[in-house]
């Protein structure tokens, strides 16, 4: 069988510069002239390496270019994407890199030692691109563990395992995968990946807030010492930070990620193109900056080429099945959605949640949604996605209060989705969910008003890696959370991630803490389990 590869290139010319404005820029566009100069900008993003001028073959490099590790993504049955990107010295504008296009070599190998190469080639990093690389590696062989090499000039990666995805008509008896988000720099030590990257894993999920755009905080563990971020090139340092992390680096090599964002990824809590506090900014301005974000996102991501950035905009949700076993609904649930209503912030329940105007996905990205659960052949059906789907009243006594930046603020289109998983009986509904900082399990009622009908999904809340410091249990809100929330059925608030084992019977997700993160060396620990059984969405605790 032939092995192919398709590599997302970078720019047009090796000194290219977006042709879109940045923040700080002093220039205004409306959205329409950032859509046409964006399309432009990805159209020259395909040209050939020959109008990009001399490709350098050998450079040389003051320091290892491959300072930013490796990582695959988005894996397939015939194939997976591979990331690197080129940075001797990541934290200056440009990495440390002259303007010029650079060669990078690739292989794959059915082993550890590289000995056995089934597919090899080369990818040209760009300048304009953060000399970042996407290879799309195709002609693999389907539910098979590879290894992954890069090499520029004399100069070689470190090596990643990936593995490609069942075939799509064939039922595995088993996937395991952990998902995880919330990963602040400057709050803690990223213990939680370093036993990650330990665990047994076919898959790894990244469900937001891969980074934080704001300046160090009082009392930081360990510091990036930069101010908030607004430009390409800041988004660009704030992601070298993090990615430097050893452990974050280990994490990415054990597995194919797939990976979605929240809203640090920009900037907190915004809502499609209305930032946080909009009185502080135009919607203009607010549009370059998610153009920045989104551009760096996808420079350091194991991403497509189909999610190449057009300016402010970037396809982001897909599907991804794990043969008939499981299949991952991931979703963008930040670019679309409507205003937060009610100024955001927990506040009581009222008539304006009930708005149908009111989205959290947008009209296109929920007929896909839809049209995608009623025809999964899939045993399980899992939403990979940002923030809580369960309504949870934050009021003690007979009033409610509830996030608006959660689903519980879009109740309408909250509803309108659990009424389609019990009307149009979607297979085993099981929705993943990052942002909160906390861990949690939680079975949903279609109607909040009606806690005692049944559950029509369950719900896994991965709490942060790092974000919000140790934690600390407050077990008066404990009771009180649980006292009025019959549906959670558990709450965590240290750090860690959740590790899932899924088979045709039951779905089974351990959640993976450690004590502290100020510090290093935490011990892993469970504090608890849950099974969910194929046809029964019921949290049983194990």
């Amino acid at each position: 069988m032939a092995h192919l590869a398709r590599t997302a290139v970078s720019s047009a010319s090796s000194s290219a510069r977006p042709v879109f404005p940045l923040a700080g820029s002093g220039q205004v566009l409306p959205r329409r002239a950032f859509l046409t100069a964006s399309l432009s900008f990805a159209a020259a993003a395909l040209v050939s390496n020959r109008a990009l001028g001399q490709v350098g073959r050998a450079p040389g490099f003051s320091a290892n270019p491959f300072s930013l590790g490796v990582a695959s993504g988005d894996p397939a049955p015939d194939g997976v994407v591979l990331w690197t990107r080129l940075a001797p010295r990541p934290l200056e504008p440009g990495g440390g890199m002259t303007p010029e296009p650079v060669e990078v070599a690739w292989q794959v190998a059915e082993d550890e030692g590289m000995g056995r190469v089934v597919a090899q080639g080369t990818a040209t990093a760009q300048f304009a691109w953060a000399h970042s690389v996407h290879v799309e590696v195709e002609g693999l062989r389907p539910d098979r563990w590879y290894w992954y090499q890069f090499k520029v000039g004399s100069v070689v990666s470190p090596k990643g395992r990936t593995r490609t995805l069942p075939a799509a008509h064939v039922r595995p008896e088993r996937l395991r995968f952990a998902f995880a988000s919330c990963q602040k720099y400057e709050t803690g030590y990223y213990t939680a990946f370093e036993h990650l990257a330990r665990e047994d894993l076919d898959l790894v999920l990244h469900l937001g807030d891969y980074i934080y755009e704001k300046a160090d905080g009082k009392g930081a563990v360990r510091t990036h010492g930069t101010p908030e971020i607004f430009t390409l090139d800041d988004y660009r340092a704030r992601y070298a930070v993090y990615k430097s992390d050893p452990a974050l680096q280990a994490a990415h090599a054990i597995a194919p990620w797939i990976v979605t964002w929240d809203d640090h990824e920009v900037s907190n809590n915004y809502a499609g193109s209305i930032p946080e506090n909009p009185e502080a900014t135009t919607t203009a301005d607010f549009l370059r900056r998610r153009a920045a974000g989104y551009q760096a996102y996808y420079e350091h991501m194991p991403l497509r080429r189909s999610a190449l950035p057009h300016g402010p905009d970037l396809l982001l949700y897909r599907r991804l099945g794990y043969g008939t076993l499981a299949s991952f609904h991931v979703l963008d649930t930040r670019q679309y959605r409507t205003d937060q209503p009610q100024d955001d912030g927990v506040k009581p329940v009222g008539p304006v949640l009930l708005d149908p105007k009111g989205t959290i996905m947008g009209d296109r990205q929920r007929d896909w949604l839809f049209r995608g659960l009623e025809q999964s052949p899939a045993v399980w059906n899992s939403l990979a996605q940002q923030v809580m789907v369960a309504r949870v009243d934050r009021e003690p006594g007979p009033g409610v209060a509830v996030s608006m930046d959660k689903w519980s603020g879009y109740e309408y289109e909250r509803r309108r989705l659990l009424a389609h998983l019990r009307d149009r009986k979607v297979n085993n509904p099981v929705v993943l969910t990052g942002d909160i900082h906390t861990h949690w399990a939680n079975e949903i009622p279609a109607d909040p008003d009606r806690a005692d009908d049944p559950s029509v999904a369950t719900e896994f809340v991965g709490t942060s890696i790092s974000s919000s410091g140790d934690g600390e249990a407050k077990p008066r809100y404990l009771d009180s959370l649980m006292a009025e929330n019959p549906g959670v059925k558990f709450h965590n608030s240290h750090r860690g991630y959740v590790r899932c084992e899924v088979t045709p019977t039951s779905w089974r997700a351990d959640f993976r803490t450690v004590p502290y993160v100020s510090r290093r060396g935490a011990p892993l620990e469970t504090p608890a389990s849950f099974v969910v059984e194929s046809g029964r969405p019921r949290l049983n605790r194990v």
